[in-house]
């Protein structure tokens, strides 16, 4: 009994290793990716720049729209995507798709969500000053509850992310009269852009020019059109 407890332990401790591991090895990967990917950021800006952007006022989801408004919202955003000339890389409607949208827009790559998610949660842990005073609930359980996988990112976690990764955020939106919202750093000067569509209150995917898109969603051509 003494010799199992003790490979049990022993096999306890190089699971949590191992974990660690896997946990700096993504931190490593994503930072790498990061300042890869960060200089190619401006194109969309360019085919939008004649928008003018809405202020931003950081909130929490309190209104979601009917089934027929969400989908006539759909719809004026597609056409709003293609009347830019703009490219949505689609991420999982999993409660994640914000910080899915954002980890791909970072990352070039979904997949990285729950790191993005850490980041936003410890901003908004960390600096309660900057956030508490948009969030109508006990500001302790707020951020504890956005901390679980699967729980829908709000306007409040979209500034902590501006805030902590120093990015310009862009949503390209479906509300009718607001087409542009910027999130801007409070506190420093943006370093970096990031396009996200907006399915108003239903929805967040990333958005590229199309010659931006990462290869394996940029769609493909019909032969006749070569």
């Amino acid at each position: 009994m003494i010799n199992g407890s003790a490979s049990l332990g022993e096999c306890s401790s190089s699971n949590s290793v191992s974990s660690q591991q896997d946990i700096e090895d993504d931190k490593m990967i994503a930072m790498v990716l990061s300042e890869e990917y960060a200089k190619l950021d401006g194109t969309v800006g360019q085919r939008v720049s004649h928008l003018s952007p809405i202020p931003h006022v950081p909130r929490i989801n309190t209104f979601f729209p009917e089934s027929s408004d969400a989908s006539m919202d759909h719809q004026r955003l597609l056409q709003r995507l293609n009347v830019y000339g703009l490219f949505e890389v689609k991420v999982s409607g999993d409660g994640n798709c914000q910080f899915r949208a954002l980890s791909d827009q970072i990352y070039r790559s979904p997949e990285y969500h729950r790191h993005v998610r850490k980041e936003v949660v410890k901003q908004l842990k960390d600096y309660p000053g900057l956030y508490e005073g948009y969030v109508p609930m006990k500001y302790k359980h707020y951020y504890q509850k956005m901390a679980k996988t699967g729980e829908w990112g709000d306007h409040v976690t979209l500034q902590a992310a501006a805030d902590k990764f120093a990015a310009k955020i862009c949503l390209l939106t479906s509300f009718r009269d607001t087409c542009f919202i910027e999130i801007i750093p409070q506190y420093q000067a943006p370093t970096r852009e990031l396009w996200l569509s907006f399915w108003s209150e239903v929805h967040y995917n990333s958005l590229y020019e199309l010659r931006d898109a990462p290869l394996q969603h940029k769609p493909r051509r019909k032969h006749w059109l070569f």
